[in-house]
């Protein structure tokens, strides 16, 4: 009886969470603010996976990140292929891989820190405040990733992008590798900021919904 228990449950952790990861895939496709060089504002792509780590704890949930990682990454084809053939975007082959790993695998595998305060707190500001922790560890991934591997646009971007007396001030102010940093900071805040706020808040609206309450396992 006990085994046929466990059995039951196992076959409904494996649904749910497949269900999820496909919702947050689906999600991630729907970018109603795209940024030229990678990056944009999605309808809370990264909340399924939290819920997964929220419910079934870090460990299952690291998993689930992973994996939706790695579909992340076959959905970035275009642009990861672009690392490794020849043309502006072209990286050296162990920079590309680096830049794989950072950017797909590392940044969204952290989305099972969404699930670190589910013994903590209430739903609703466990969710939040899980939202705001994963993104947030994503974000830095980012920065450190744009820091390193493309922060040789940043004069470009603060000079015809971002062009005027702002742009002007910041290469005054900043070269080398902390114009690097502070234009990783900038790009990637651009679409990581909102994200975390619409996330944390579709976190805190989801913890509400009753059956979500006591959905942890």
């Amino acid at each position: 009886m006990e085994q046929t228990r466990k059995q039951k449950l196992k076959t409904e952790r494996l649904t749910v969470s497949a269900i999820m990861i496909a919702l947050a895939s689906v999600l991630s496709l729907f970018t109603p603010l795209a940024l030229p060089q990678g990056g944009g504002i999605t309808i809370m792509s990264m909340l399924p996976i939290i819920l997964i780590s929220y419910r079934y704890g870090l460990k299952w949930g690291t998993a689930a990140a992973f994996i939706y990682s790695v579909i992340q990454l076959l959905f970035g084809f275009s642009t990861v292929s672009a690392f490794f053939m020849p043309g502006d975007s072209q990286q050296i082959w162990w920079r590309a891989i680096l830049i794989c790993l950072l950017d797909y695998i590392v940044a969204y595998t952290s989305m099972a820190l969404g699930g670190i305060f589910r013994k903590k707190m209430a739903a609703p500001m466990a969710l939040c405040f899980g939202a705001v922790a994963a993104l947030t560890v994503r974000y830095i991934v980012h920065i450190i990733s744009g820091a390193v591997f493309f922060g040789t646009w940043a004069e470009w971007w603060f000079t015809d992008v971002m062009a005027g007396d702002f742009g002007a001030s910041v290469l005054e102010k900043y070269s080398g590798f902390s114009l690097a940093l502070f234009y990783s900071i900038i790009y990637n805040g651009l679409y990581m900021i909102p994200e975390i706020i619409i996330t944390a808040i579709g976190g805190y609206v989801v913890g509400k919904i009753p059956v979500l309450k006591e959905m942890k396992d």
